[in-house]
């Protein structure tokens, strides 16, 4: 993360006397005789203050919890942003606990470090609830990472003026670069709201659970609680997530599985995961202001029956390394219910993928609509920015199907190759069903631009053609969580409307804010 440190040196200059104080003022005296038509001497400057140190300070110890098991103080760890105590969390929050913002204080997860045990498929209890103030840093490494089991919550709700910020202890440390990344988990959040592609149970027998991928103890999500809660997310930056914890298989910053509508997901920044910037697993997901920056895999995941609704999607891929901006599937289970079923409203993907793959990827014949969108290649060397593959593109709706074949409407496509078949369907046909909706564009040429006096990175400031953009299609209408009234295609209409300023960070990739947490690469002050 950034840092500005700033050290102001006050002093008082000859010219500038009528804005020094008394004591700034040297007197002549008066004793013996004064040529008066000689020059007064020259005051003496004022001495210089001594510079006060913005580097952090360790808290004297650790704060307590009500955690049974309380926080392990293991000294204190040092690096660019200053010297920091460093409080290791329980392996397991058995009772509800709040983690406090404490100055000089830095928390560090635990291996994999659980909140409560998996309340079942069927439970309907709330057992433990951890909370995480506004501006505390957790920073892991390795095999590190969070989990929320079923019928618990996580509630880090950051401020924008004091995000939550997880994090790698090579961040703390001052070694990451623009290219860093897998350098601990991330967070999984379990809930119980239905799933297909069973683990455990049958879709028929409406018992279907999952487990999740990577780790390396048996973790399960899926229930029949569509409206199941797993806390509440906001205002939270996740970094260099994505360490490979068992079978090749990495977590993500964010992984969801089987969480339900009740669960609040807004102002995230995955940056630099070195899988998905975020997956989602079933369930019934409402996400907002999503910032997905630098993921080297699938910068938005989404799979096995989830019924997702994200709004203001900003999406900028890392030229060095990354896959498709959205990949979307059913797991090879097309026809078993609850179908994937992904609504996008108003998101920018700058695709500028390394390896020239393509922009959004759908497969299995999953159900996938994109309102009021831009998809560029900014490189134009993408494989094809809309590759739908099998019968997603001609089916009918069916008792399953909900929203038949893929829908677009008010999408603009920048693209050197537009459109891409595969898997039982041909690049016509993905045309063919792009052209059948409303005010799309296959030729649009952008006006996205950067935010005032940054000329590197990425741009992604919508511009005139984005705020003109005619007509624009009522999301609404689809669904209540998206709002009303906007008259742009895109993810952020302007800078004076940049929803990621002041609590994101920025790199090399996207400067998002002027005036927020600072660098990826550094912490900010606490």
């Amino acid at each position: 993360m950034k840092n500005l440190h700033r050290s102001l040196v006050i002093g008082c200059s000859a010219l500038a006397l009528a804005g020094c104080g008394a004591d700034e003022i040297v007197s002549p005296g008066t004793g013996g005789n004064v040529t008066i038509n000689n020059p007064a001497p020259t005051p003496a400057p004022a001495p210089a203050p001594t510079p006060t140190s913005t580097l952090a300070t360790p808290a004297a110890s650790c704060p307590q919890i009500a955690n049974p098991t309380q926080l392990l103080d293991l000294g204190t760890i040092s690096g660019p942003t200053g010297t920091y105590r460093r409080c290791r969390l329980p392996e397991s929050f058995t009772a509800s606990s709040t983690l406090p913002r404490v100055a000089g204080t830095l928390y560090e997860l635990n291996g994999q470090t659980d909140v409560g045990v998996d309340q079942g498929f069927g439970s309907t209890n709330t057992a433990v609830t951890l909370d995480i103030e506004p501006g505390v840093i957790i920073f892991a490494s390795g095999n590190d990472f969070l989990n929320v089991n079923r019928g618990n919550k996580l509630n880090a709700v950051g401020t924008a003026a004091k995000p939550i910020i997880f994090t790698s202890r090579q961040n703390v440390e001052g070694s990451t670069s623009t290219d860093t990344s897998g350098q601990w988990g991330g967070i999984i959040l379990s809930g119980r709201a239905p799933v297909v592609d069973c683990f455990v149970g049958s879709e028929a027998a409406g018992t279907c659970e999952r487990r999740v991928e990577g780790a390396t103890n048996q973790i399960l999500y899926g229930g029949a609680q569509s409206n199941d809660s797993s806390g509440t997310l906001s205002y939270v930056q996740i970094r260099f997530s994505g360490f490979a914890l068992s079978n090749g298989d990495e977590l993500q910053s964010l992984t969801t599985g089987g969480i339900g509508s009740g669960t609040v997901i807004n102002n995230i920044q995955s940056y630099n995961s070195s899988d998905d910037g975020a997956e989602f697993f079933g369930g019934s997901v409402r996400a907002s202001r999503l910032a997905i920056i630098g993921a080297e895999d699938d910068s938005l995941d989404t799979d096995t029956g989830l019924k997702g609704l994200f709004d203001q999607v900003l999406i900028v891929q890392r030229p060095t390394a990354s896959d498709t901006a959205i990949e979307q599937d059913s797991d090879g289970n097309e026809e078993a219910a609850p179908r994937t079923n992904v609504r996008v409203n108003n998101a920018t993907m700058v695709v500028q993928s390394a390896t020239g793959d393509r922009g959004i990827r759908i497969r299995g014949s999953s159900d996938f609509s994109l309102f009021n969108s831009l998809v560029w290649d900014r490189l134009g060397t993408n494989g094809g920015c809309l590759n739908v593959q099998g019968a997603s593109v001609d089916r009918a709706a069916g008792a399953n199907d909900e929203s038949g074949p893929v829908v677009f409407n008010s999408v603009a496509l920048q693209c050197a190759t537009n459109f891409r078949g595969g898997s039982g369907s041909t690049a016509a046909q993905v045309e063919a069903r792009f052209d059948a909706g409303a005010a799309n564009t296959k030729a649009f040429t952008n006006t996205l631009a950067r935010l005032t006096g940054i000329t590197t990175g990425a741009p992604f400031i919508n511009g005139s053609a984005e705020n003109t953009y005619n007509p624009i299609f009522d999301a609404n209408a689809v669904s209540s969580f998206f709002p009303t009234g906007r008259s742009y295609i895109g993810a952020v209409p302007s800078e004076a409307a940049n929803w990621a300023e002041g609590w994101t960070c920025n790199s090399a990739t996207v400067t998002l804010g002027l005036n927020n947490t600072g660098s990826c690469d550094t912490l900010p002050q606490i």
